[in-house]
């Protein structure tokens, strides 16, 4: 089963349940499932991959952090709530996040492959870090392959 069609049968199943924040978080998946679609020229009619459903997802996944870093800086903790039943929802989708040690021997790998010795070339390497993970079919914060990137340095 693709994750568009999972995303579809969550949404009516939370339809049948009358789980409203399941329902708005399902429904916005789909809706950027399409808006990615037209972004990359397609018809809304055309099939989603799992690629650029992951990819929807991860950016929604990071939406929804930012959202509950504002919402608890402005002391609404109430819409932060609804903002993290989303963000759980969403996360199910999103494959196992790599260690930090893990995360630490790419770019280390990496950091002898390029030959980058000062910091000023650390935005390159973050950039070949993220490449290598993705290509290893695994997901990994941006934040945390930062840091592990300027440790090195």
């Amino acid at each position: 089963m693709t994750i568009a069609t999972e995303v579809r049968e969550n949404m009516k199943n939370a339809m049948r349940e009358k789980n409203q924040v399941a329902l708005d978080t399902y429904r916005g998946a789909l809706s950027a499932f399409t808006a990615e679609l037209v972004t990359s020229g397609k018809t809304p009619q055309d099939e989603v991959t799992d690629d650029m459903a992951l990819k929807v997802i991860l950016k929604l996944i990071k939406q929804r952090k930012d959202a509950i870093t504002q919402y608890e800086a402005g002391g609404r903790s109430d819409l932060a709530d609804d903002e993290k039943a989303q963000l759980a929802l969403l996360e199910k989708f999103q494959p196992a996040q790599m260690s930090e040690a893990d995360i630490r021997a790419i770019a280390e790998k990496k950091k002898a492959e390029l030959n980058v010795t000062d910091k000023a070339k650390a935005g390159i390497l973050t950039g070949a870090v993220m490449k290598e993970i993705a290509a290893q079919s695994a997901s990994a914060d941006g934040g945390i392959v930062k840091s592990v990137v300027e440790s090195l340095f």
